[in-house]
């Protein structure tokens, strides 16, 4: 029983780790496999080479709201750039349970939003580890370039000014 306590305890805080970002712009996004609702199975930043793309990464459940506010801007706007969203989900209890955290989020979003999502499990740490995840419950937005690159990115909750920076940096 104590052995069990210490397993789940080394599980759980395992998952919980604060990492700051080790990425810049011009870097190359981190190369992992990302499954949609559809259930396609794509290579990230691979599937989106040759197109400017922007991912949004959630690590929780609280950044969809984040990620709300930036779809609704950025259609407000009339941005014309490819969008993924990509919840991160880091740790081996949720790669475990995998199946259940999919058939959620497709209860949640519309059928003609599933191409649209995809979700990185195996490989969600060099997502963290890239990015950061000092604000969990923020997006982190990144914009790639047709080589999947950085060109840009933004984790501090939605504002109109970092919307309009977005907007420029399409231009």
């Amino acid at each position: 029983m104590k052995y069990l306590k210490l397993c789940l305890f080394l599980i759980l805080t395992s998952c919980s780790q604060t990492y700051l970002s080790n990425s810049t712009i011009g870097d190359k996004f981190p190369t992992v496999s990302a499954k949609k609702l559809t259930g396609e199975i794509i290579v990230v930043p691979d599937a989106f080479l040759g197109e400017r793309h922007l991912l949004m990464i959630g690590y929780k459940q609280n950044a969809q709201f984040d990620i709300d506010r930036w779809l609704v801007g950025i259609n407000q706007l009339g941005l014309k750039v490819p969008i993924t969203e990509l919840p991160t989900i880091s740790g081996m209890i949720p790669a475990m349970v995998s199946s259940q955290i999919d058939e959620g989020m497709r209860k949640g979003i519309p059928t003609a939003d599933w191409a649209s999502v995809a979700t990185v499990y195996d490989g969600a740490e060099k997502i963290v580890k890239f990015l950061g995840n000092e604000k969990p419950n923020s997006a982190y937005l990144v914009l790639l370039d047709i080589n999947g690159n950085v060109v840009w990115k933004y984790h501090e909750g939605y504002s109109v000014s970092s919307l309009n920076e977005l907007a420029k940096v399409l231009e």
